[in-house]
């Protein structure tokens, strides 16, 4: 009933910068709280940025600064941008948006397939 789809991507140098883009699609009534997690190989996934519904943004601490996290309620998409990129940023990008579905009573947790980010040092 509901697609999380990323893009955007790809192989990048130390230094340089990414959009990643997620667009949900599907029976949406409303979408709440929207994310960005990350997982690298051998690691847990991890939270790198969110934000509510009325723009309240919060970020994990390597990444304040250099990353951005931001949203279209009208589109229903979440974008990340990633300036600075680093080594350890390498990973895999998930997106993850809290979707309340015609016809349902309660949202529930949707993620996407996923997009890698490799940094290259």
């Amino acid at each position: 009933q509901v697609q999380l789809v990323e893009s955007g991507g790809g192989l990048v140098q130390a230094g340089g910068s990414l959009r990643l883009s997620c667009a949900a699609s599907g029976s949406i009534l409303k979408i709440n709280d929207m994310g960005w997690f990350r997982q690298a190989p051998g690691k847990q996934r991890e939270l790198v940025a969110a934000i509510s519904r009325d723009g309240s943004r919060n970020y994990k601490d390597s990444v304040k600064g250099r990353f951005t996290i931001s949203r279209d309620n009208v589109k229903n998409m979440v974008y990340l941008q990633m300036n600075s990129l680093k080594s350890e940023d390498t990973a895999v990008y998930y997106c993850n948006a809290f979707i309340l579905v015609l016809g349902t009573y309660a949202a529930n947790d949707y993620w996407g397939q996923g997009t890698q980010v490799t940094v290259s040092s």
